[in-house]
């Protein structure tokens, strides 16, 4: 090889080295910005959220959360595992790892053969919500626990999820592919996405589906609908749409713009913690959308949701919700945490 061309070569290797060099100092840098957010009194409050929540593991030893109603459902269920896991501890390991082994104990327990994961006595109207919680808190498990089951689990909770996406792309309340909306069709695709992350097998035209639905079901305004017969813009839905097209691999583009225009004219307000419906269910989505926004949109956006979170958290550690204490802690504590970056699926 000529001289030349070697230097040539050289040259580009040592400035992809120093390219690659600064982006990483960059996205250092942003990711210490993003965790200063979190303030000696926010770490208080996770602390004292989680230890409630794990003071509310069921006494039946089963895993559960609560004894009716949502309370031993596996959504719940699910959702304290991530708040427990997003605080670093693993199934067995952390200060909350033998609440993270219950946890996967009453998912697997409540797992059908088919793969539906529902318990029937916590079961609500929506028991797909409960799958595709359960089915994320499994693929954010997978490869921390040698634990025998979890892989076929998983893949069988992942196949219930494929063959029942509806006509239009999304899915709904069970398993049957008849409807959709973008609530349940979120939480099923951030499912697939993470079992994705894992190694699981997920059928590339079931995603691109998933995208061409909730694009179809954004509204002029950049906000989201709820179902394909029409309907106006609301915000639990609008953060859902874009954390839903964020996990199906669109990150950039005009709907992603539209929609994170709509969102930020939604921000966190004080005034409406105790009176708009899916309140947790809405920022725990809102969160997500602005962390992976970063910049600004961070920065402005957890700030607010942090403080509104810490000045309604109660004496007893937990925050009050309409479906169960449980549910609102756990994704109390799961907004409050994003900055730690422990789950996969939540990172940028």
């Amino acid at each position: 090889m000529p001289a030349f061309r070697r230097a040539i070569l050289a040259c580009s290797f040592l400035l992809l080295a120093a390219s690659t060099a600064v982006a990483q100092e960059r996205g250092q840098a942003a990711e210490r910005a993003a965790k200063s957010l979190l303030t000696p009194a926010t770490d208080a409050a996770i602390e004292r959220g989680l230890y409630r929540l794990a003071s509310r593991q069921s006494e039946r030893d089963d895993g559960s959360f609560g004894s009716s109603g949502y309370g031993r459902n596996v959504a719940v269920c699910s959702l304290a595992g991530l708040a427990f896991l997003c605080e670093g501890s693993t199934p067995g390991r952390g200060r909350f790892g033998g609440n993270i082994d219950r946890c996967l104990d009453y998912i697997l327990a409540n797992a059908q053969e088919s793969g539906y994961i529902i318990a029937p006595e916590g079961a609500s109207h929506g028991p797909m919500y409960g799958h595709g919680f359960s089915t994320l808190f499994l693929a954010e498990v997978y490869g921390m626990t040698s634990r025998p089951g979890v892989r076929e689990t998983l893949s069988r909770a992942v196949r219930l999820i494929v063959n029942s996406q509806n006509p239009e792309g999304g899915w709904r309340y069970k398993p049957d592919g008849r409807e959709a909306d973008i609530s349940v069709t979120i939480c099923q695709v951030m499912a697939l996405r993470a079992a994705r992350n894992v190694g699981v097998a997920v059928p590339s035209e079931t995603i691109d589906r998933c995208i061409d639905y909730v694009k179809s079901m954004q509204n002029g305004d950049g906000g989201f609908m709820y179902m394909s017969d029409g309907g106006p813009s609301g915000f639990p839905r609008s953060a859902a749409g874009i954390v839903a097209l964020h996990s199906a691999g669109v990150y950039e583009g005009e709907e992603i713009e539209k929609g994170m225009n709509y969102l930020l004219r939604q921000m966190p307000r004080a005034a409406g913690y105790r009176h708009s419906t899916n309140y947790f269910y809405g920022h725990y989505y809102g969160a997500q959308a602005a962390w992976r926004a970063g910049g600004d949109t961070w920065r402005n956006w957890y700030p607010v949701i942090r403080d509104v979170l810490l000045d309604n958290q109660l004496r007893d550690g937990s925050w009050v919700d309409t479906i169960s204490p449980e549910y609102g802690t756990a994704m109390a504590c799961i907004i409050l945490q994003i900055p730690n970056n422990q789950l996969p699926i939540f990172q940028r």
